[in-house]
């Protein structure tokens, strides 16, 4: 199979940071409480002016600049989120029309909540092998402050906002391996847009962390069994940033090196389907992904869903200034 790797990488943060301090003034909670049982120290919430849509932008501009890239180079553009100012046009259109991709592209949203980015990627390397073309941008995308309930200590304390984008390209050369799954399940809920179904988001958080503390091992030992490998042979594991508690069993259960697995909960909280390409956005400008490094995504989440995906990292050879 035809692999893919990440050439470019663009970040969108909210221009309100929400510290546990604020939020401790809102609810029945404190800084130590938060921190205890999820690891988040803060998050960001989007100001007026900002929504999914507006941060997918400020993303994708910044990882297509970053790439060296033309806007026709682009093949297809795939945005993952659940909070979508509009469902329709939507996110990945008003990026095409923002970023003056090509007409004749395929542009869409895919839901799959905080697996969204992992399931984006593999329908955009679907597109690439079926429609043809060479390069993806994929993005993450949420707005997550205003699906939640402020007086709901349990979740509003959890999630935050922000964008993360990725430019892919299709190469003969990069090992890959991609699994998805799926359980229809309530454990995690948000309203839709009928009147008689706009709760916010409502979690089941026992139900949730057994799921989760299964699906991320099962997720890492899947694709490194499809490429032959341990995971000794990976440089990084970037998991969806849930809760700290959730990846610090599982690399216990692992017993794995926790260098390897990248952390960066305890700025943002849990974005959804922005939180794996944001991260893989820091690690990227702070130097921490190196050429030729093999990366693990794993996401789990809403819906249930959950997934994994082997990338190669290519490097900032190709990158532009801002």
């Amino acid at each position: 199979m035809r692999g893919l790797q990440l050439i470019a990488t663009g970040g969108a943060k909210p221009g309100r940071v929400v510290t546990n301090e604020e939020l401790s003034r809102q609810v029945d909670t404190s800084d130590a409480w938060i921190t205890t049982r999820t690891g988040i120290r803060q998050r960001r919430y989007c100001t007026d002016e900002e929504d999914a849509a507006t941060l997918a932008i400020a993303a994708a501009r910044q990882a297509l600049a970053r790439s060296g890239l033309a806007p026709e180079d682009i093949a297809c553009c795939v945005a993952a989120t659940l909070s979508s100012p509009t469902a329709a046009p939507s996110v990945a259109c008003r990026v095409q029309a923002a970023l003056h991709l090509p007409e004749n592209r395929p542009a869409f949203d895919v839901n799959a909540a905080c697996t969204g980015f992992l399931y984006a990627a593999a329908a955009a390397h679907g597109l690439l092998t079926t429609l043809g073309g060479r390069y993806a941008l994929v993005i993450g995308c949420e707005a997550l402050s205003r699906l939640t309930d402020p007086a709901d200590r349990s979740t509003c304390v959890l999630f935050g906002d922000g964008a993360g984008a990725a430019i892919l390209e299709l190469i003969d050369t990069a090992p890959f391996a991609v699994m998805l799954g799926a359980r229809g399940s309530d454990a995690i809920r948000v309203g839709g847009v009928s009147a008689r179904d706009t709760a916010p988001i409502t979690m089941d958080g026992r139900a949730v962390f057994r799921f989760a503390v299964e699906a991320l091992p099962h997720c890492l030992h899947t694709v490194l069994d499809q490429t032959n490998q341990t995971l000794d042979d990976l440089d990084w594991v970037v998991c969806h940033q849930a809760n700290s508690r959730i990846l610090d069993h599982c690399i216990k259960q692992l017993n794995a090196d926790p260098a390897k697995f990248y952390k960066n909960i305890d700025r943002y909280g849990n974005t959804s389907a922005a939180s794996i390409p944001l991260a893989l956005h820091e690690m990227s400008e702070s130097g921490l992904l190196q050429p030729g490094q093999q990366l693990a995504c794993i996401g789990f989440g809403g819906g249930l869903t959950w997934g994994g995906m082997l990338l190669t990292y290519k490097g900032r050879e190709n990158e532009t200034a801002e």
